[in-house]
């Protein structure tokens, strides 16, 4: 075992084999000795250099009996007590105390067990009278991967664990790093990444990687792609890097188009991002600032097949250095990054951020919510949106900060993250702009009508008067709630959406289109399902800030602006024509059909239900946040009228299959109120009651298609 026997213990008076590097540490002296943390469980006795293990660690009882020397004419004492707990005794004593004590309570791990120490090898606190010589000696474990001395089992256990999740399986006595053979290799957009195997638990690895974002992934490769095509070469940041996949397809794919920085601030990721790197045959260039001397591959030359890998904090590398892209992933919330970000982002570039603490985003934590947003949300049919305006107020108002604006290009909130994607527009006039897009919201609690609050200071006597229900006259108590501050803008560019399609198409990325057109589809609030992606050369688009505009009556060629001048005059004219055609912005929000359907109704299909709505004279379209919602810019009454009309009786003596009849004059179209829907839905009722109690019966016994025959 490498043990070579050196001199004997002065409190057994016999002869111990001790491993010959924890004789030079004691001739070193305290100076070899780590600090010791009095209110800590476990201290870190590793070191960088390969050492030989614990006399605790043992892979046979019989290797535990050896060092003991074990002889029935003679009292031996035990290896691993001192002489004040374990007295000198024969030998068949001195075998059950090994056997019962040590080797039973003990941790196994790969053959080794590491037996119970009580050895003073590990300091403890004095007693109250303050001397160290009467305080009791604590049992502990020597672990055999780190040499860290533990003194519960279970905390041994799950020390162990730690190591193993960490892909550390080996012993740090032979090697730090895990074998080769522990790593899993996997492929995404023609990109390999190693892993760990347990590569899907964030808090347990450091190399997470999580196969459900790929469709996060190859959006925001789409936005990056469509950026590259504005300016090269671009500095695009991934502060979160991980494995490095997302960095590694930039560059892949890209090539000289950017110049690709990848930062983590763990030391074990940062390693596995080199690796990966040289797995994708691709050049590593290491920051200059790091501590550690590892060899530099490539001679340090820009080229197209450079990644730069830096160890540092996201807020350092943000604030130390400027980028036309950044990209925020880290595990939760991103908002402690939003001030680094927006310091050093050149103008016109573009911040990207993934939000995946949903628990809060959702509503169903709604004091972090509030802790981290500064934003009061509830649970409604809407949440997703919320989530997305949320995020984004925050964004804007940590832009607003710097002096700096926000145009949003893209909002997706999906079932595990929030991605906002939004353009740079430096100076304090796109600062106010976008500051002034953040505002309360008055939501209807009985109706879920909402409405953003009105722009101004001044305090109105009765609120309630902006939402268009009528249910706090209607209903006792308070009705409606504030919610905010959100965004109260725009959530989709069109024309970077159609870029952002093209790119998809161009490179593959097929999970990735059928959501792109589903967002062009909602940003110009249209149900057309069929639509070609020009290039972005096309005759009816101009861009301006980098970003194409539509301009239906205008057939001006695509063109970029350069200096500072020029773009200052290009976003005036910009803001004028947004003002211009603001009514041609998507609604804000949706409302969910099932939520408003009536009880002993069929609703219409959801796609006749839109045609519907069109054929009424309303901008109508799907929405990605909920397959069952529909954004529109009909107030909730109409939609509800709409519904009642197109639905049909679930039984068949009420009514004959067909619209519903309205009462009175009402017509599709006219703004109807909401007592008038109340009247309709208590006729619906009624016709029920008339129908009978058989025909309920019979439609609860066999299917409607049965009862219908």
């Amino acid at each position: 075992d490498g043990l070579i026997v050196s001199e004997k213990v002065k409190s057994n008076n016999i002869d111990v084999k001790i491993p010959e590097s924890e004789l030079e540490a004691e001739d070193k002296g305290a100076e070899g000795e780590h600090p010791r943390e009095s209110d800590s469980n476990i201290l870190d006795l590793s070191s960088d250099y390969p050492r030989d293990k614990h006399i605790s660690i043992q892979r046979h009882l019989a290797d535990l009996e050896k060092l003991a020397d074990l002889r029935e004419d003679e009292r031996k004492s035990c290896p691993l007590c001192p002489e004040e707990k374990f007295k000198a005794c024969y030998g068949h004593k001195l075998h059950r105390h090994l056997q019962n004590l040590h080797w039973k309570v003990s941790v196994e791990f790969e053959g080794y067990r590491m037996c119970i120490c009580h050895l003073s090898c590990r300091p403890v606190k004095p007693n109250l009278v303050g001397d160290q010589t009467l305080s009791k000696m604590g049992a502990h474990y020597h672990c055999i991967i780190c040499s860290a001395t533990i003194v519960r089992r279970a905390d041994m256990i799950g020390h162990i664990n730690r190591h193993v999740n960490k892909g550390e399986t080996e012993s740090r006595f032979i090697t730090v790093r895990a074998p080769k053979s522990s790593y899993e290799v996997l492929k995404e957009s023609a990109t390999d990444v190693q892993v760990l195997p347990n590569h899907s638990t964030p808090q347990k690895t450091d190399s997470y990687f999580n196969p459900k974002m790929k469709l996060n992934r190859q959006l925001i490769f789409c936005a990056l792609a469509v950026l590259s095509g504005e300016r090269k070469p671009i500095e695009c940041l991934d502060a979160f890097g991980a494995t490095g996949i997302m960095g590694l397809q930039w560059a892949k794919h890209l090539r000289s188009s950017v110049k690709v920085t990848i930062n983590d601030c763990n030391e074990n990721s940062v390693t596995m991002i080199k690796e990966n790197c040289h797995l994708n045959k691709m050049k590593v260039k290491l920051n200059m600032r790091e501590e550690d001397n590892d060899e530099t591959v490539g001679n340090g030359e820009e080229n197209s097949d450079t990644i730069e890998v830096t160890k540092m904090d996201a807020n350092v590398v943000m604030h130390l250095r400027s980028f036309d892209f950044i990209h925020l992933d880290p595990f939760g919330t991103s908002v402690n990054y939003l001030d680094s970000a927006f310091r050093n982002v050149r103008n016109l570039g573009i911040v990207s951020l993934t939000s995946t603490d949903i628990s809060s985003l959702y509503a169903k934590a709604q004091h972090v919510a509030l802790r981290h947003y500064g934003c009061n949300i509830v649970r409604t049919e809407y949440y997703k949106e919320l989530a997305a305006r949320a995020v984004i107020a925050a964004v804007a108002r940590a832009a607003a900060r710097c002096n700096k604006g926000i145009e949003v290009l893209l909002a997706v909130a999906l079932e595990h993250f929030v991605l906002v994607v939004v353009r740079v527009l430096r100076g304090p006039t796109p600062a106010d702009d976008s500051a002034k897009k953040v505002r309360y919201l008055i939501h209807c609690q009985w109706c879920e009508e909402r409405v953003f609050q009105k722009e101004g200071n001044m305090v109105e006597e009765n609120p309630y008067q902006q939402l268009p229900c009528d249910c706090h006259g209607s209903m006792p108590g308070k009705t409606a709630v504030l919610l905010g501050p959100l965004w109260s803008g725009p959530l989709f560019n069109t024309g970077f959406l159609r870029r952002m399609l093209v790119e998809a198409v161009q490179y593959g990325l097929d999970e990735a289109q059928p959501l792109l057109k589903t967002l062009v589809c909602e940003a110009e609030c249209t149900t057309l399902k069929h639509f070609s992606t020009h290039s972005p050369g096309d005759e009816n688009k101009q861009e301006e800030c980098g970003v194409y505009i539509r301009t239906p009556n205008t057939s001006a060629e695509s063109y970029l602006v350069h200096g500072k001048r020029k773009s200052e005059e290009v976003l005036r004219g910009t803001a004028k024509r947004q003002r211009a055609e603001h009514s041609a912005e998507h609604p804000p929000f949706y409302y969910n059909i099932h939520r408003h359907s009536i009880k002993g109704m069929n609703m219409p299909k959801l796609n006749k239900f839109l045609n519907y709505l069109s054929e009424a004279g309303y901008r109508v379209s799907r929405t990605h946040f909920d397959p069952m919602g529909v954004r529109t810019n009909a107030p909730l009454a109409q939609f509800k009228t709409v519904l009642v009309k197109y639905s049909t009786p679930t039984y068949v003596g009420a009514q004959a299959e067909g619209p519903v009849h309205l009462p009175g004059e009402i017509q599709v179209g006219e703004e109807v109120p909401a007592a008038a829907v109340m009247k309709v839905e208590e006729a619906q009722l009624a016709e029920d009651d008339k129908s009978g109690v058989a025909a309920a019966v019979f439609t609860q016994s066999y299917p409607t298609h049965c009862a219908a025959d």
